[in-house]
């Protein structure tokens, strides 16, 4: 079987949702840096890799994967993660559930996105910051509601992490890293002690996997 390959930037939400599936599917693999801020993504290499010039990009199986969310749906299905409910009703409220962050949060508070609106605004300090604030903190509000449609459990939908935990801890990182306050939140607080304490959860942190 060829090595498995992940592309990808310590601080991208995007990817650290695979290095969590990754971790828990057991899935030794080689991490491949694409620095978003030097502007790697955007070199003709990783163009080729993926079009879109974005991250992740994972090589797995003899395939080029990219997309989290797909990503993370392939990997459930070959690896038997149990990242969703097998009931459709359940399935998509979970989905629901994960895709109030990873659809509707994350993709307005990517670089490329806060960067633009930095320039729009002549560069003005302070427009990063209130920028992530205004849509960070209401996809937290919202997604701490919508927990309240599930019983209450150790993780985000049961006693065993899945795509929820997977899309909301990455979003945590970025929350604390624009000074956005959730502490009045309590599942979300609950849930992300328990994945604190999860080693697949531990192993894909940010400042676990930055290059030196």
């Amino acid at each position: 079987m060829s090595e498995t390959v992940l592309y990808d930037y310590w601080r991208s939400s995007a990817s650290y949702r695979l290095r969590i599936a990754l971790n828990l599917a057991g899935i030794a693999y080689l991490a491949v840096p694409v620095d978003l801020v030097a502007r790697d993504h955007k070199a003709p290499e990783h163009l080729a890799r993926n079009p879109q010039g974005l991250v992740p990009v994972l090589e797995i199986d003899g395939l080029r994967l990219t997309q989290s969310l797909a990503i993370l749906d392939y990997l459930n299905e070959t690896r038997a993660l149990g990242l969703l409910p097998g009931e459709p009703g359940s399935r998509a409220r979970v989905r629901a559930l994960a895709q109030s962050l990873a659809v509707d949060v994350h993709p307005v508070c990517n670089l490329s996105v806060a960067s633009h609106a930095v320039d729009l605004a002549g560069g003005r300090e302070g427009v990063r910051e209130a920028w992530m604030q205004h849509f960070i903190r209401p996809g937290l509000v919202a997604f701490e509601a919508l927990l309240d449609g599930f019983a209450p459990a150790r993780f985000c939908c049961g006693d065993a992490p899945g795509l929820a935990d997977i899309c909301l801890i990455p979003q945590l990182y970025n929350a604390r890293r624009w000074q956005v306050d959730f502490s009045d939140l309590p599942r979300i607080v609950a849930v992300e002690t328990a994945c604190a304490a999860h080693p697949a959860f531990d192993a894909a942190r940010p400042e676990a996997v930055q290059p030196a």
